[in-house]
């Protein structure tokens, strides 16, 4: 069992079964579109070098070509940031009572989510794909009857063990609940 200092209005007898983050793989992909778009205007630099001198001495397109390249990179930098800010701030936390969702929507938008976990119908792993495949990560789908219908991990690793973890959660749940009712 995993502990955490601070579960979030913990229950009596909760223990945190998993933490989980998506799989490394995501950042990796974050790292790659950064480079691969910041390459662009320096290749297209490189292969106009004989130009880009002039253009940058000009007095309107000089300060022209300065202010869109700004403009560019700072956009790149804000998309990695914003990207990496929802990869590390997306968190599912499954205990042995419950399942907790922390979703990161943008900058400045948070959805908390929480689901006991005798309300789960179906619980399904996906892994689409040749690099899902080859890396052992995928999404697990938590189908409920609630409010929120869906609960969905994003690009976890092995969602196929996490899938069995929470059904064994599940299983272990309602045994304990009809033991208390048949005691009662």
């Amino acid at each position: 069992m995993i502990h955490l200092s601070h579960l979030p209005s913990a229950r009596d007898n909760e223990q945190v079964v998993l933490f989980l983050r998506r799989h490394w793989f995501a950042p990796f992909t974050i790292v790659f579109w950064f480079v691969a778009l910041s390459a662009i205007p320096l290749l297209i630099t490189w292969y106009f070098a004989d130009r880009v001198e002039s253009w940058l001495t000009d007095p309107f397109f000089g300060p022209l070509v300065v202010v869109i390249a700004s403009m560019y990179f700072l956009s790149v930098w804000l998309f990695a940031f914003m990207e990496f800010t929802d990869y590390y701030l997306d968190t599912w936390i499954i205990t042995n009572e419950r399942i907790l969702n922390n979703e990161q929507e943008g900058l400045f938008k948070r959805t908390e989510s929480e689901l006991d976990l005798v309300s789960i119908q179906d619980t399904t792993a996906e892994t689409h794909g040749f690099l899902q495949t080859i890396f052992t990560f995928g999404n697990v789908v938590i189908q409920t009857a609630g409010e929120k219908e869906r609960f969905v991990f994003k690009n976890v690793d092995n969602p196929e063990k996490i899938k069995a973890i929470i059904m064994k959660q599940v299983e272990d749940k309602r045994a304990r609940m009809s033991q208390q009712k048949t005691a009662s």
